[in-house]
């Protein structure tokens, strides 16, 4: 199968940013400190510059994860009820790094402010709260399906398409 061509490549990468953009939640995978798994989900902030941020308990285990090992896999999936093939539903998945924002850093008010528009009053309840974390994914790596045999590797927090996965 030949390589997108790079007007392809530039509809590919605007489909995948419009695919993430549409979801208000993203599944997480974390690994603890002693190596296991956690699978969970949480509400999400995209900003200008594409870092995803998520605002969680530290009495959550993918947020325990987070803060002592802070590589994690990002996934964001078609609903079943919208999919033809149910082997092929289109997904975006997303290798990041996680950072911890503390609240004494100078964007920390306005991210949350903006997940307040975004989310509604529940965000001003949980910044009063002192075990919520602010934690920012820089995304490094990922891949776009389409469906059957539209494999995309991409790079970087622009999600940019750099070739078509063969294998």
């Amino acid at each position: 199968m030949p390589q997108p061509t790079p007007s392809t490549t530039e509809a590919l990468q605007r489909e995948a940013n419009a695919f993430l953009e549409q979801f208000k939640t993203l599944l997480l995978a974390t690994v603890s400190e002693d190596g296991h798994p956690d699978c969970s989900y949480a509400p999400f902030l995209r900003d200008e510059r594409g870092h995803l941020y998520i605002f969680v308990s530290e009495l959550a285990q993918h947020t325990k994860n987070l803060l002592t090992n802070p590589r994690a896999s990002l996934m964001f999936t078609a609903a079943e009820t919208d999919s033809k093939n149910l082997f092929a539903r289109q997904r975006l998945t997303l290798e990041t790094k996680a950072s911890y924002i503390p609240r004494e850093n100078s964007a920390w008010p306005a991210i949350l402010d903006d997940m307040e528009t975004r989310f509604g009053n529940t965000i001003e309840l949980l910044k009063t709260l002192p075990d919520f974390h602010l934690i920012r994914f820089e995304v490094f790596t990922g891949n776009y399906v389409q469906g059957f045999a539209k494999a995309y590797s991409l790079t970087g927090p622009e999600l940019e398409i750099i070739e078509h996965r063969r294998s």
